[in-house]
């Protein structure tokens, strides 16, 4: 997993190690992204690192032919760099390339971040079931008014 994102020829790309999970953790507190399940999914995220430092993450929480987007965060010293973008599109690439179907996100302030992608707001009515599984649709962490988005593989 050694893709680059444009302008960042300098990052590595791995999946994420157990002992990785405290500095996801700080990242995603960071950014206001909630912890709930992330650490149950830890070998779904992607690292992208700089210098020995993480950069940013993003995970792919997985159900049968269908996921779960969660947890695209980039440091602050990062931002402005088209990391995020790269992000989201190496974890497509890669649901692409395992098979899934469909990709779910939720989102509070990220709507205008995710159509670019190909995903389109849905009703929680129409959430793939097997998502309602996760931790994100089964507690608290995101609030009802969270924007849902779909993305057909």
């Amino acid at each position: 997993m050694n893709k680059q994102a444009n302008g960042n020829h300098d990052l590595q790309w791995r999946t994420a190690q157990p002992d990785d999970w405290p500095t996801i953790a700080g990242l995603l507190q960071n950014a206001g992204l909630p912890l709930d399940g992330a650490q149950a999914h830890l070998s779904g995220f992607t690292l992208a690192v700089r210098a020995g430092q993480l950069a940013g993450c993003a995970a792919l929480e997985r159900y049968g032919s269908t996921a779960l987007l969660r947890s695209v965060a980039v440091a602050e010293a990062e931002r402005g760099r088209g990391l995020g973008q790269a992000l989201v599109r190496n974890l497509l690439e890669q649901a692409r390339q395992e098979g899934l179907r469909q990709i779910v996100l939720l989102t509070e302030t990220a709507g205008d971040f995710f159509p670019r992608f190909g995903f389109r707001a849905i009703n929680r009515a129409d959430v793939p079931a097997p998502l309602l599984a996760s931790a994100e649709f089964q507690t608290n962490c995101c609030p009802l008014s969270a924007t849902v988005m779909q993305l057909d593989l």
